[in-house]
């Protein structure tokens, strides 16, 4: 369920940041004749992304086994490449992501006043449909499906009042700390995602080595246990796992975690050079 809250809550900041942004900008150049047309769009979004957690939820049970295991597998897999890029994606677009908004915005206008419709759909439809796909695969890999779906809807729900906050100067604190943590915590999580999904493929023969542990960790962690299930909810973790889960979950996290805090590192050389410069020119 903490997985689910904190995969709601960012992606649900980072909607309405990208709503607040939008509404603000359409009402400081006069256009707010067009709001309706971005709440159109976001409604569209909203729709879509429900739309494609029902058919993750309801659409595999038609299938066989095998066919179940494989989409499983896929969607996994793409949950994860998707988390992934949004996670370097607001590593490297946060500080610009209002400019970019508001070029779109006037690009939009300058085409069609109902083009706004489509910047709304599409800029609020990439975090909702991340959201269900990243939710639903989470779920799927051993957290209680009514707990997970409520911790998603919890962590929505919050990031909604967080967002309103902050339009209105309520509520202020360090998005880019949070971002940071978040997206730490949610490659971890992605990781086990991988590895689930893996599994998935395994099961369906498509990858061989399924039925073959690596390691058993049965003896520390009962399977079925509380700690089991605590591990099993937000990180995915299985006492059994495969060669192939154990390759893939270590190849992510050593990569992607090098990769993000090599990111971290330059964004903040970049952040702090001009002071640096300021002061050796004063020298």
């Amino acid at each position: 369920m903490l997985a689910n809250y904190l995969i709601g809550l960012r992606e649900g900041l980072e909607a309405g940041l990208i709503v607040g942004i939008l509404v603000a900008y359409l009402g400081k150049t006069g256009r707010r004749d067009l709001l309706g047309r971005l709440w159109i769009g976001i409604g569209i979004a909203v729709a879509v992304s429900l739309g494609v957690g029902a058919v993750l939820t309801w659409g595999p049970y038609a299938m066989t086994f095998q066919a179940q295991e494989i989409l499983g597998g896929v969607l996994s897999l793409l949950a994860v490449a998707m988390v992934t890029w949004m996670i370097f994606w607001m590593g490297t677009h946060g500080r610009t992501l209002s400019s970019e908004l508001r070029g779109q915005v006037d690009a939009a206008i300058e085409r069609s006043s109902w083009a706004i419709v489509v910047l709304g759909a599409l800029s609020v439809g990439r975090e909702g449909v991340e959201t269900a796909l990243f939710v639903w695969a989470n779920v799927a890999g051993g957290s209680d499906p009514v707990l997970g779906t409520l911790g998603a809807l919890a962590g929505i729900a919050t990031a909604v009042v967080i967002a309103w906050g902050i339009s209105k100067g309520l509520v202020r604190f360090n998005l880019g700390t949070f971002f940071t943590w978040t997206g730490l915590f949610l490659i971890l999580v992605a990781a086990g995602v991988l590895a689930y999904g893996i599994g998935d493929l395994q099961e369906a023969s498509v990858i061989p080595g399924w039925g073959t542990p690596a390691y058993s960790l049965t003896q520390i962690i009962p399977a079925g246990g509380w700690l089991d299930s605590l591990l099993g909810g937000i990180f995915n973790f299985t006492p059994e796992p495969t060669w192939a889960q154990v390759i893939g979950w270590t190849a992510y996290v050593a990569v992607t975690m090098a990769l993000y805090l090599v990111m971290l590192r330059r964004r903040h050389t970049a952040a702090a050079a001009p002071p640096a410069a300021a002061a050796a020119a004063a020298g």
